[in-house]
């Protein structure tokens, strides 16, 4: 069971013992085919493993209850630290989506291109509905650069950076240590950040997002998975 009694309360949890070693090493040795320039990618969820892996996590019966009403993966990143590449990241919210392309629509800012692909920040009621499943592909400590939260910041809505700015000191996050194959479910607008990972070893961790099937204001997700209900 998750290590909180409320994700909607908290906003996150932790679950351990979703996937076991042989599965782990099996999306490891997945991972070591790709060939991979940087610390990470965003566009594994258009590999076959990958969608597999994403209606797993779907099926599993703690994170099932967790995840929107029929939901459905939209996006799966990597990241990767090392002692060869390893970063900090500052206290944020998680604010932009993956779409197929821009659309002249109310609502919808800080419009941009990764990989190819187009983003954008949706209203926030489409970040609501989001959830993010990171599982975890080593053990990862207080030592390997974890996630760190703040309990409940997530029903705060948009925080505008002048505001996390002036307030920091009054958001009090809390390390999320999370065990090989293990999950950290969260909501995208929970404010989170991590540090260098002080530890040789890799952290694997492949962030899957999912959200509800449709849109609104004519956006449609850049890549959903084709075997999801419609």
């Amino acid at each position: 069971m998750p290590l909180y009694p409320s994700f909607e309360q908290a906003g996150f949890a932790i679950i351990p013992g979703v996937l076991d070693d042989a599965g782990c090493d099996e999306l490891i040795d997945a991972l070591a085919s790709l060939p991979l320039a940087s610390a990470g990618t965003r566009q594994l969820l258009a590999l076959p493993w990958c969608a597999a892996l994403a209606r797993g996590l779907m099926a599993h019966h703690v994170l099932e209850p967790l995840l929107p009403p029929a939901a459905v993966a939209v996006q799966c990143t990597l990241f990767d630290k090392s002692p060869e590449r390893n970063w900090l990241v500052s206290l944020h919210q998680d604010l932009s989506i993956p779409v197929r392309e821009r659309v002249d629509a109310p609502g919808c800012s800080g419009w941009s291109e990764k990989e190819g692909v187009v983003y954008t920040q949706p209203p926030t009621d489409v970040l609501a509905s989001l959830v993010a499943l990171r599982l975890h592909l080593d053990d990862c400590g207080l030592d390997n650069g974890p996630l760190r939260v703040v309990p409940g910041s997530h029903t705060l809505g948009l925080i505008d950076d002048a505001v996390l700015r002036a307030r920091r000191a009054e958001f009090s996050a809390i390390d999320c240590p999370v065990p090989r194959g293990g999950v950290l479910a969260m909501r995208p607008l929970l404010l989170h950040a991590s540090s260098k990972a002080r530890s040789p070893r890799h952290r694997r961790v492949l962030h899957v997002v999912f959200g509800p099937p449709e849109l609104p204001l004519g956006l449609q997700w850049h890549w959903r998975d084709p075997g999801a209900a419609p």
